[in-house]
């Protein structure tokens, strides 16, 4: 049992509080029950940090003020996991692309959505916001680990996808086609924008086309992971 929070184990740990570190190392903290079990669901879970005896390889026993230490909330959770990042894979047909997001809260709110209306693939400008973020990884609820997320340049990105046939839409406000009314390829990717300046007009030069949802005239535009979710509701139904 590690009951002291100077522990070298526990300050090592403690660093991956730290988004370069994170990276560095290739490990991230999920906490709770729920998403350490799914972490060792997909073979990610590399050490456990618990208030009691768990029946996981590699698990150990710590108090209440070490678990204090190693936990983002206010309210420690009672288990805490130590896991490798996700690997990166192939793309599908189906894919979301995300521009310069920025809460957290919304890029968990997309990652669920995604999931649930069937993207093969997520991917994010390298100026989003850290998809091992604590906030994120709540907010995914565990859907984290059932997506492929990947990383990187977007106009290159992009440009790729469309030498290779897929049909490349970004968002807008109140230009182009209602995104019920638009006739979907099998290969698509789908471009969401900055909570504040929505797509970047250099992804929407080089986009096919831009989609919008309709709606009330009273209100400008919706938060974007309420966006993001009906736009995939209505290609997935």
């Amino acid at each position: 049992m590690i009951t002291s929070v100077n522990n070298n184990k526990i300050k090592e740990i403690c660093k991956l509080k730290d988004k370069k570190y994170r990276k560095e190392v290739g490990l991230f903290l999920v906490e709770g029950l729920h998403l350490v079990e799914e972490a060792y669901k997909r073979n990610l879970l590399c050490e456990v940090y618990s208030l009691y005896e768990t029946s996981y390889s590699n698990s150990t026993i710590v108090s209440l003020n070490v678990m204090k230490k190693l936990s983002f909330l206010k309210t420690p959770p009672s288990i805490i996991g130590v896991c490798k990042f996700i690997k990166e894979r192939e793309i599908g047909n189906k894919i979301l692309i995300l521009d310069n997001i920025q809460d957290p809260g919304n890029l968990g709110t997309i990652i669920r959505s995604s999931v649930a209306f069937g993207v093969d693939t997520l991917v994010l400008s390298k100026d989003t916001v850290d998809i091992y973020n604590p906030k994120v990884i709540r907010a995914t609820q565990g859907m984290l680990f059932n997506i492929n997320i990947i990383t990187c340049d977007l106009v290159n990105f992009i440009n790729d996808l469309k030498s290779k046939n897929y049909k490349v839409y970004s968002t807008n406000v109140e230009d182009g086609i209602e995104v019920k009314n638009l006739v979907i390829c099998e290969k698509y990717a789908i471009i969401m924008g900055n909570e504040g300046n929505g797509v970047s007009k250099k992804l929407q030069d080089i986009s096919d086309g831009n989609i919008y949802i309709k709606m009330n005239p009273s209100c400008e535009s919706l938060n974007v992971g309420v966006a993001t979710s009906i736009i995939l509701y209505e290609l997935y139904k």
